[in-house]
């Protein structure tokens, strides 16, 4: 039986898209507090099934798939550029495939503006009724409002018209800017990008008996379960260490380890190895927030996607991978790498020096890079101790230069060292989990 939370959430995935709901209403049809109607609306939102609007309400919107992240919805842009809805709002949930800005006379702006895109333009009130006419919605820059006439045509086609305070140029930054983030969200592997969703995953319930282990084992090749309750919640791990020397009709609730280490789909695959290492454990359940099983991920699962990853060309830089873009890799010798670059004025703080949070990340990066190139695994950071700091100066050629110091099974231990001609200006001791191949 489901409880209220999640017969609220089932009931907001049934609404048909652009509907408004409150919590009041939410409340009043499912018979519960406003209390339990607000945390499920904030969890459906937290989901992707519903968006807040000033001025508009909460909305249920079409949940954006990974293939289709770097598209932005109409109620999206409305968060972005802090506007509110002069008209049109049933097409909130609908997404835009481009914008266009109306910076030119009315017939040459026509000329780009199509169905579902999004024309950006101050108060000219015969370009908003135009792009209406064209399928495309309207977002008034400058805080402008429009006629009467547009916001009426805007509700009958349900194309949203916005307005904002924001000039045109900060409107299209602001859009661009949320666009190139969700593509660099869209590269980074999330644990749901690999389990199996369409299969049923392999468990165990707490009444079984190690004889029911054993059967699961020659029937699966597998020898590590998740072990359920009644209601198919995540309580135990078991594995074969758990059952030696166990009598066949012992129940599993005896042996299983209890309270085990899970996570959810929408963690990190980054994540997930930390804790596999940190952990050293070989299994980890995927569940929902009510502890449902709806997977499981192994070690080698991980180790597969984190090498596949690797070799796919990377389409948007995160902020560390740009910083380390302008650095070259020389090989001193078999077992030395040297990194070397400039401080550009994005890495440097307010005074002019290299910030230390540019300085940590790249040590970092140079040190994952070192182990990865001496082929001895994946591997996550666990700690970094920088203890030497001097003053980098912009545009100062610096070089960085990683030594393993113990290179195990599970872990690496490196000394860090930045030098700038020959004065070393920065050193570092870094250790990370080790991801065996």
């Amino acid at each position: 039986m489901p409880t209220k939370h999640e017969q609220i959430l089932q009931y907001i995935k049934k609404l048909e898209i652009g509907n408004k709901i409150s919590v009041r209403q939410v409340a009043r049809f499912m018979k519960v507090s406003e209390g339990t109607a607000y945390r499920a609306i904030k969890e459906a939102e937290a989901q992707g099934l519903v968006q807040s609007i000033e001025r508009v309400g909460t909305v249920r919107v079409q949940q954006t798939n990974r293939s289709n992240i770097e598209q932005l919805t109409f109620a999206e842009v409305v968060n972005i550029v802090d506007g509110h809805v002069l008209g049109g709002s049933a097409g909130l949930h609908k997404t835009l495939q481009r914008f266009v800005i109306g910076a030119m006379k009315l017939e040459a702006m026509m000329r780009y503006v199509e169905s579902n895109s999004l024309l950006i333009v101050g108060n000219r009130d015969q370009a908003h009724l135009m792009s209406l006419k064209h399928g495309a919605a309207v977002l008034v820059t400058g805080g402008f409002d429009t006629t009467k006439e547009v916001k009426e045509l805007a509700d009958r086609f349900a194309l949203p018209v916005i307005s904002t305070s924001y000039d045109t140029f900060t409107v299209a930054s602001l859009i661009n800017r949320a666009i190139y983030d969700r593509m660099i969200k869209k590269e980074i592997l999330l644990v749901e990008d690999i389990y199996a969703r369409n299969q049923e995953p392999i468990s165990l319930e707490i009444d079984h008996t190690i004889s029911d282990f054993h059967e699961k084992v020659r029937t699966t090749g597998h020898a590590r379960y998740p072990v359920l309750d009644k209601h198919k919640k995540v309580v135990g791990i078991i594995t074969a260490k758990d059952v030696i020397d166990i009598q066949s009709d012992t129940l599993i609730e005896k042996v299983m380890t209890r309270q085990p280490i899970t996570i959810s789909p929408m963690s990190t695959l980054a994540s997930a190895a930390h804790e596999m290492a940190w952990e050293g454990i070989e299994l980890l359940p995927v569940v929902d927030d009510h502890k449902h099983l709806l997977g499981v991920l192994s070690r080698q699962d991980v180790i597969k996607s984190l090498q596949h990853m690797q070799k796919q060309p990377q389409i948007e830089e995160t902020i560390q991978e740009a910083c380390f873009e302008g650095f070259e890799e020389i090989s001193l010798n078999r077992q030395k790498l040297l990194f070397q670059g400039s401080v550009t004025p994005q890495m440097v703080d307010h005074l002019g020096n290299l910030s230390v949070g540019i300085l940590t990340s790249l040590m970092t990066e140079a040190g994952i890079r070192l182990l990865r190139r001496k082929q001895l695994g994946e591997s996550s950071v666990q700690s970094f101790s920088l203890y030497l700091l001097k003053p980098i100066q912009l545009e100062s050629k610096i070089s960085i230069i990683p030594h393993i110091l113990d290179a195990g099974r599970k872990q690496g231990k490196l000394e860090i060292e930045v030098l700038k001609e020959h004065q070393v200006m920065a050193k570092a001791l870094l250790t990370a989990h080790i991801i065996e191949h």
